[in-house]
């Protein structure tokens, strides 16, 4: 499981680090678009990285934290739009 932690961290820094690329050059509007093909993307890097190493082995338990990883902070940059930037 240590090696599942550092692609779940290493796909949470990519998800943070688009977002912040995301936020500060796109419109508002268009910046919550972006924030669901993110989340989209990061789930599917799970997959993908399952496919290639040929093993389901702990792939629903990496889905769960991607995602929820993923999700807190995409939530946190929407409520970062919503109070600064509409």
């Amino acid at each position: 499981m240590k090696r599942a932690w550092s692609q779940i961290i290493a796909i949470w820094v990519a998800v943070a680090a688009t977002t912040v690329v995301v936020t500060a050059a796109t419109p508002a509007e268009s910046a919550l678009a972006w924030y669901g093909a993110i989340l989209a993307g990061s789930i599917a890097t799970v997959s993908m990285i399952h496919l290639v190493k040929a093993s389901a082995t702990g792939i629903v338990t990496e889905l769960i934290y991607v995602a929820g990883g993923s999700y807190v902070i995409l939530s946190l940059a929407s409520g970062y739009l919503f109070l600064f930037r509409f």
